[in-house]
């Protein structure tokens, strides 16, 4: 039986080493289907520019797969690659291409993509693919050490939420990154600017300014407010401008935002507020649900407040002059209104 098994081990080397390599096939996939590298990308990468001819008739066992496989690895745009013969002789490449997931505008005007892994990818001449804006940030190259590791961690998840919420893809038209490294939306409609502090609790205070967009804004008009903060939890700040607005371009806008949020919830199986988070046609009184909204009226302005129970009202209101809005004097509403 021991020299019968090592007949067959010898025969079975020996055809190995006899076997040639027939073709190749390469398959590249990436999570969202858009492509930054390919197939001849591979196998210039492979085989340098003479191309393919290198390959066929060659003896699959002069094939080093490994090393193959770590030339593939270094091109920043390869996230994983696996390089192995089938049954017919023919060589498979099966790569698999890094994501972006935001692009990034330094302060210095460099620009790039990051992805999942906060892996900093350039820019393609032949593709461009729409993500989420960031702009100021404060160094020339991605950090994950020191100061601005934290924000680049945060970049990166609010970028994959925007990214998979199809309503927060249309309307964040970009975020850019203050001095305390916090951030400020800025929407497509509208022309307020949108405080939404640092990274953290994201999914609670989107929810919260989708719920203002539905319960507020789309009814008042969007010439109403210069700045709305979400950054306090269970809170909702509304800073009133005057009244320079065009009329006609705020209900324009009414209607545009109106549209998107029935887009949402019509597609809203398919995003993050379905699988994540409490249908917004059915708010429990939670954090998430608005608790409510404190609306900080101009001078002779009004005051809008919405309370815990989903209802809205308009309220006159005085001002005794602008004073400086401060965030930590604000309260929630928690007078019921009928």
């Amino acid at each position: 039986m021991g020299a019968g098994v090592l007949v067959l081990l010898v025969a079975a080397i020996g055809y190995r080493n006899n076997k040639i390599c027939k073709g190749y096939k390469i398959d590249i996939s990436g999570p969202s289907g858009i492509l930054f590298i390919d197939q001849r990308q591979i196998v210039d990468l492979l085989t340098g520019p003479i191309g393919t001819g290198k390959w066929e008739h060659k003896p699959t066992a002069s094939f080093d797969l490994r090393r193959m496989e770590a030339v593939l690895k270094r091109n920043v745009w390869i996230k994983d690659a696996q390089l192995f013969f089938d049954n017919n002789g023919i060589l498979r490449v099966n790569v698999t291409e890094r994501e972006p997931v935001a692009r990034i505008f330094t302060v210095e005007g460099n620009s790039f993509y990051i992805d999942s892994s906060c892996m900093q990818l350039p820019l393609s001449d032949k593709l461009t693919t729409r993500l989420p804006v960031f702009t100021d940030y404060p160094d020339p190259k991605i950090r994950m050490r020191g100061r601005d590791s934290l924000l680049t961690t945060q970049i990166r998840q609010l970028g994959m939420f925007i990214r998979s919420d199809s309503f927060w893809m249309a309307q964040v038209a970009q975020l850019d990154i203050t001095s305390e490294r916090t951030f400020e939306l800025v929407p497509t409609v509208g022309n307020h600017l949108i405080g939404f502090g640092d990274g953290n609790d994201y999914e609670a205070k989107f929810h919260r300014l989708f719920v203002f967009y539905k319960e507020v804004l789309s009814h008042v008009g969007f010439d109403k407010y210069s700045r709305v903060d979400v950054a306090y939890a269970g809170q909702v700040i509304g800073t009133q401008k005057g009244s320079e607005g065009s009329r006609q371009d705020s209900l324009q806008g009414m209607r545009n935002i109106r549209e998107m949020i029935r887009a949402a919830q019509h597609l809203q199986s398919d995003t993050v507020h379905q699988r994540e988070m409490r249908p917004l046609e059915n708010p429990t009184q939670t954090e998430q649900t608005l608790t409510g909204y404190d609306l900080i009226p101009s001078s002779g302005g009004d005051s809008v407040r919405g309370g815990a129970s989903g209802g809205n009202s308009v309220r006159g209101g005085t001002s005794g002059g602008n004073q400086p809005v401060r965030p930590k004097a604000i309260m929630p509403n928690t007078k019921p209104h009928r």
